[in-house]
């Protein structure tokens, strides 16, 4: 019976801080999309309506979601988070988002908060915890149940936007906290395989920024190897376990996500923005856009627009 109050309780303190986050995060969103925070590292999103899938590279953030729901894909996994769950990314990832539950009477509300792999492997060494196994494969994304010690300390430091002049002290306090709790949590594995100093998910990591910087260059799967320190079939092996995709299913999400961008962005044709983001083929660029995105290049722009 006690235990079955102690859960009730629970829940319930989760609840009125899940509320207190959403009337925070609605008081400090000026627009739809992305609002960066006087606090470094965190920022607040607010969407007034659901959305059609976007593709977008989500670094190593935490989300913790206080209002609406949104559905994520990766390569083939699937993910949902909403105001019971907070989702964690360990690296850089070519994620298709789409918010499903949202509308101007309540929208979409969520904090968005880095995360820093120095200060990671820096607490994870003070907490003195077991060090990864070797070899161990997890994928750069995951979603866990929101905890109230997790909810508590993302509040906290959010609150810290109505007092601006306690952010230089207590945020980094603050973000400790956060960190403590998460690195005790589900997630905190995800957290200390990226945070590893020589570990096969931090030089996989180099590889995934190599592509980033080369993009739109042809890939070169021993200089990929040359940057990440591997061998070519290991790189292979743990790029597949942390992005579910390929070296090269990756950099073709990249090129196909920039492309949408410029197409977006500036006064350019289809197939000049092909050969900007590395195809040699502008039916090939026309092929792999409509998989990825559904529609051609000027069909889909025009729909966005």
């Amino acid at each position: 019976m006690e235990s079955g109050l102690s859960t009730q309780a629970a829940a319930l303190d989760i609840e009125s801080g899940r509320q207190a986050l959403a009337a925070l995060i609605e008081r400090y969103c000026v627009h739809d999309g992305p609002n960066p925070t006087p606090i470094a590292g965190l920022s607040l999103f607010r969407a007034s309506t659901t959305s059609t899938p976007i593709c977008s590279v989500y670094r190593s953030v935490l989300a913790v979601a206080a209002q609406g729901s949104k559905l994520l894909s990766l390569a083939d996994e699937t993910f949902r988070y909403d105001s019971r769950h907070y989702l964690i990314t360990s690296v850089d990832l070519p994620v298709m988002g789409q918010i499903t539950e949202a509308s101007p009477e309540r929208p979409y509300l969520c904090v968005v908060i880095d995360m820093d792999a120095r200060r990671i492997a820096e607490l994870s060494g003070a907490m003195q915890l077991p060090p990864q196994p070797h070899g161990a494969g997890l994928l750069g994304l995951g979603v866990s149940p929101l905890t109230r010690d997790v909810l508590d300390a993302v509040l906290r430091l959010a609150c810290l936007l109505e007092r601006p002049d306690d952010i230089p002290v207590l945020a980094p306090l603050y973000e400790q906290e956060l960190l403590y709790h998460l690195l005790k949590g589900e997630q905190g594995a995800r957290l200390r395989s990226i945070a590893a100093i020589d570990g096969q998910a931090r030089r996989t990591a180099r590889a995934i920024e190599w592509i980033k910087g080369n993009f739109d260059q042809p890939l070169s799967i021993d200089a990929l190897a040359e940057a990440a320190n591997m061998s070519k079939s290991t790189l292979h092996h743990h790029f597949k376990a942390l992005t579910a995709m390929s070296p090269l299913q990756y950099q073709k999400q990249l090129r196909l996500q920039e492309a949408r961008r410029m197409l977006l962005t500036e006064p350019i044709d289809a197939a000049t923005v092909a050969r900007r983001v590395g195809y040699e083929s502008a039916s090939q660029f026309s092929r792999e856009y409509r998989r990825l995105f559904g529609a051609p290049p000027v069909r889909d722009v025009a729909r966005l627009r």
